[in-house]
């Protein structure tokens, strides 16, 4: 399985379009066979599912995400786990462990064309 973590300083950002960074973890019978560090390629609709879909990713583990990039991802068959936070190795033992745990978006729409994302308003 691969899957995507939006990263920044060896963390989980809290947003998933707008982090610099991307760890590519490939796992295969339950162990982790590769991670892969890579520059955000860029942040325009539709662009980034279709981007990783090309690279036979199957899930996405943010801080948050739009609702309109989770439906997109969805739309390509990648599922989206969102309200992680904490450090990426952190995170990547609890995927192999199972006791990984999503919850709810740290990205929350606003009035007046912002987004808030944890405690950061960006204007869409």
């Amino acid at each position: 399985m691969k899957i995507v973590i939006s990263t920044d300083n060896n963390s989980v950002s809290p947003h998933f379009g707008r982090c610099p960074y991307f760890t590519i973890i490939d796992i295969e019978e339950g162990k982790l066979k590769k991670k892969e560090v890579i520059s955000n390629p860029g942040h325009q609709p539709g662009f980034l599912p279709q981007f990783f879909s090309e690279r036979g990713i199957e899930c996405i583990i943010a801080g948050g995400m739009g609702t309109r990039a989770k439906v997109l991802f969805e739309q390509y068959g990648i599922d989206t786990v969102l309200g992680v936070t904490g450090d990426i190795d952190a995170v990547i033992d609890k995927i192999l462990d199972g006791t990984l745990e999503g919850g709810e978006s740290l990205c929350e729409r606003t009035r007046g064309g912002y987004t808030e994302c944890d405690g950061h308003k960006l204007n869409n």
